[in-house]
């Protein structure tokens, strides 16, 4: 249920965030502390990013689930765009070897950073009072029949989902681009020092593409909601916009060999339309895989496609691990992901198997 899995979640949370607030004096256990406080956040992770359609099916009725499973996911994105600003507003760069060999200025930055641990540790002890206070499992009727239908287990649906050709494929379609970005974002700052632009403005241009992908989510999935059938259309567009945004930064960075203009209103322009048309597909995305293998739970399916898209996050800042001197590889990738999951959606036959079982059943 919703209840037990929300609260052990925000408990591996206020726990991994106060480890890392534990004052210790020596490096090499605070190294280690970090890193389980880390650990046992990335442990909640997956409820996180996975249980916003499961919460929208128990507690919706199918004209606002789209929209529910929008606002549950794209929250979460809106924590990352804030982390976007904290960091480069709250702890002062390193800037010049003068700044680095100042030991009052390493003290300074150490304590901004210790200040954020403790700010951080705040909010998720709040969330976890308040689920711990109150947050029911389930309503106390069902609003829909999908909501009150039976699921198959976890072997068989895992059984499904492999034999599931058009799963696999959405699921490619959804993880490789999502998975990319993700990646190139989290070393946005990185990709953008060397066309010399600074750290806070590589934080402001993550902060509004992620707002802005929050903003048209919403209102995409409300569009779901009033006309459905249209997951498929939807997805087509979004992503045809992330391809056109994605090739247009990635040839603005090679300005020496294309000439088109490097500004920063460029910049910003194509970053903050990437962020909109590949942050808004989410909820869209699990919408159609919970309509695609239902009755599959979803939160099996969401975990399924989130687990492939950190493989592919994974798998390309490894190689940055060993290609770091140059990005232009990096921006490559984006254009190219989207392009590929646009072909793979083009090919996609869509099927609304929950939505049929609510409306024919209904009636």
């Amino acid at each position: 249920g919703l209840r037990v899995t929300v609260l052990l979640t925000s408990s591996l949370m206020v726990l991994g965030a106060g480890l890392r607030c534990v004052p210790v004096s020596n490096l090499e256990i605070r190294k280690k502390l970090i890193h389980g406080g880390q650990l046992l956040n990335g442990l909640a992770g997956p409820t996180v990013m996975n249980a916003a359609p499961f919460l929208s099916t128990t507690w919706f009725s199918p004209d606002e689930r789209a929209t529910a499973t929008a606002i549950a996911s794209l929250l979460n994105y809106l924590g990352c765009a804030g982390a976007f600003l904290l960091g480069p507003l709250v702890v002062p760069p390193p800037n010049g070897s003068a700044h680095l060999m100042s030991l009052s200025n390493t003290q300074h930055i150490k304590d901004r950073i210790e200040a954020v641990l403790y700010a951080e540790f705040g909010m998720v002890s709040l969330i976890f009072s308040a689920a711990l206070a109150y947050f029911p499992s389930r309503p106390p009727f069902p609003p829909s029949v999908a909501a009150a239908s039976q699921r198959l287990s976890y072997r068989r649906s895992f059984c499904r989902l492999l034999s599931n050709f058009r799963f696999l494929m959405i699921a490619l379609a959804y993880a490789i681009p999502l998975g990319v970005f993700s990646g190139w974002s989290g070393v946005l700052d990185l990709i953008l020092t060397p066309i010399h632009v600074s750290q806070v403005d590589a934080g402001w241009i993550g902060f509004w593409s992620i707002v802005g992908g929050c903003v048209v989510g919403i209102a995409m999935a409300r569009f779901a909601d009033f006309i459905r059938g249209m997951l498929k259309f939807i997805l087509l567009l979004l992503l045809s916009g992330a391809t056109l945004a994605s090739t247009w930064f990635t040839l603005t960075c090679l300005t020496t060999v294309t000439h088109l203009p490097l500004t920063t209103a460029t910049l910003y322009t194509s970053c903050i339309l990437l962020g909109i048309f590949l942050n808004s597909s989410v909820p869209i995305f699990f919408e159609l895989f919970v309509e695609t293998v239902y009755p599959v739970p979803e939160g099996i399916s969401c975990g399924v496609v989130t687990f492939l898209s950190n493989v592919f996050m994974g798998v390309l800042l490894f190689f940055l691990t060993f290609y770091h001197t140059e990005f232009s590889w990096f921006n490559w990738c984006l254009p190219g992901s989207c392009l590929l999951s646009l072909l793979l959606i083009l090919c996609f036959r869509e099927s609304y198997d929950r939505l049929y079982l609510d409306v024919v059943v209904s009636v």
